[in-house]
């Protein structure tokens, strides 16, 4: 059975069950970025650096690139932040004509090198290079099956898996594209991947297109294509947004430019909605605007579904911060500042002492004193995952002179966890699955509480409601969840406690 593991942001070399809870981030987590590109004659492992720079919110465990000079693979991956683990030096050992590229989050096995990505592998055409953004769904029966063929597997990642399948169908007989989609095929779940092979790059998303994957070009440059997990990646490096991989399509970038393949006709198209919410950066696009948009028209709606009399409204930064803005324009109370990020908090490998454990909240986030005293603030986040950061910042404000704390969630309680691709915590330990919203609030010890609504939050996309999967609000999933797999994550993770 392959083991549920999270590694945590702020501690980057411990995982999960070193983790005591109350120190773990009140938050769902992103499992993973990718990116690819194919670009003869350009510094691909400079680029693939960049981009992997700016989806490093997506995952800050470890980061890995491999780049194909013919039919020689130059790898290079290890555990720390795009910028710990590359440096000039290191990208000159990387030459090729296309790379791909991974920065992860674990949520499918453990916090160890041997996990980075890119996966690599050997086939009878030669190696391939897969980065995964995702999670399957039926690793317990694939893992089996690929054991019985006496597949070599080294990991405990679902991502390795998808590896060895392709080149099992390749070693069967099958070209680098059928061999693709004959694994692709085996595979249930969430799956955003980029795939680097000696003869060209390939693109895939699963039929749900849960996890986001769009398409770019190099500026001036028409058979230069960049694949990413956001438009910020191609942002970073010049290239211009093309379009997304759609559900249930196959990207071939090669010598004779990009050829689309629908693999299989797309379920009813279900983007995880937490990557409009809090996942995706700001600046990305979906859907023709950016996510900035997007918050502020949830923090209109959040205003007008739960209006409340105060002096001052701000976001916890950074993403509650576009919500508290728009909350703002519909509400008429002033925005300004309330609490100032420290950025780099979570950028070392040195534990804080106990002292400053205990203090918890002030290494992130600290309160503007003046700015608060006397004041009755609205403080707008994103989700309450299982309310232990947010009891504490209610504190914090208080202790700092807010004469009274309005809390406003721009999206509806997380009743149900994540099982494609997000770190989530167990039903039993979210807050909003045990306790109702009053219950919450006196936990918090806040004035009031509300969060927005399930249909504002929808609405608010501007796009059909029913392309996107909300289970973690509805427990409705798109791609059913086995019992052993729901099992599974609920003993492991009541093993970290």
């Amino acid at each position: 059975m392959i083991p549920y593991d999270s590694n945590m942001d702020d501690y980057p070399q411990q995982s999960s069950n070193q983790i005591n809870q109350e120190d773990r981030p009140d938050k769902q987590e992103e499992a993973c970025g990718v990116f690819g590109i194919y670009a003869p004659g350009e510094d691909v492992a400079k680029l693939t650096y960049f981009g992997l720079y700016a989806l490093q919110h997506r995952g800050q465990e470890s980061a890995g690139i491999a780049t194909f000079e013919g039919t020689t693979v130059h790898l290079h991956k290890d555990m720390g932040l795009v910028s710990q683990v590359f440096n000039e030096s290191v990208l000159q050992e990387l030459p090729g004509n296309l790379a791909v590229g991974h920065t992860r989050y674990s949520t499918t096995g453990s916090s160890r090198k041997v996990n980075a990505q890119p996966a690599v592998v050997e086939s009878r055409l030669g190696k391939l290079a897969l980065a995964h953004n995702g999670n399957l769904v039926n690793t317990v029966q694939l893992r089996e099956e690929l054991l019985q063929s006496q597949c070599n597997l080294v990991t405990t990642t679902d991502s390795e898996m998808i590896a060895f399948a392709i080149a099992e169908q390749v070693n069967a007989g099958a070209n680098w594209v059928d061999g693709c989609i004959q694994a692709c095929r085996r595979c249930q779940g969430a799956f955003s991947l980029v795939i680097g092979t000696p003869d060209g790059v390939m693109g895939v998303r699963d039929p749900n297109g849960i996890r986001p994957l769009v398409i770019g070009i190099l500026a001036g440059e028409p058979d230069r294509y960049v694949l990413a997990s956001e438009t910020c990646g191609l942002d970073i490096i010049g290239a211009e947004y093309l379009r997304d991989v759609q559900p249930g399509e196959l990207v071939w970038i090669n010598e004779e430019g990009l050829t689309s393949i629908t693999w299989q006709q797309q379920s009813q198209r279900k983007l995880c909605i937490f990557e409009m919410i809090y996942f995706a950066r700001p600046d990305s696009l979906m859907h023709e605007e950016t996510l900035y948009s997007y918050r502020m028209r949830l923090g209109r709606r959040l205003a007008a579904e739960s209006a409340v009399e105060a002096d001052l409204v701000f976001g916890v930064p950074d993403s509650g911060i576009p919500a508290a803005i728009g909350f703002s324009q519909a509400s008429g109370v002033a925005y300004g500042e309330g609490l100032i990020k420290n950025r780099y908090v979570g950028r070392t490998f040195i534990q804080p002492t106990q002292t400053m454990r205990e203090s918890g909240l002030r290494m992130k986030l600290n309160p503007l004193k003046d700015v608060l005293a006397g004041k009755r603030v609205v403080i707008v986040d994103d989700s309450i995952v299982r309310g232990t950061t947010s009891r504490k910042l209610v504190k914090t404000l208080r202790e700092a002179g807010a004469v009274e704390v309005h809390m406003r969630i721009s999206s509806p309680p997380v009743t149900h966890p994540c099982f494609y691709g997000i770190d989530t915590d167990t039903q039993d330990q979210l807050i909003a699955a045990t306790k109702s919203v009053a219950e919450i609030a006196k936990q918090l010890e806040v004035d009031s509480l509300a969060y927005l609504s399930w249909e504002g939050m929808l609405e608010a996309t501007r796009e059909d409601t029913n392309s996107f999967c909300s289970a973690c609000f509805t427990g409705d999933y798109p791609v059913a969840i086995p019992e052993q797999v729901k099992r599974s994550k609920l003993i492991l993770e009541k093993a970290t406690v």
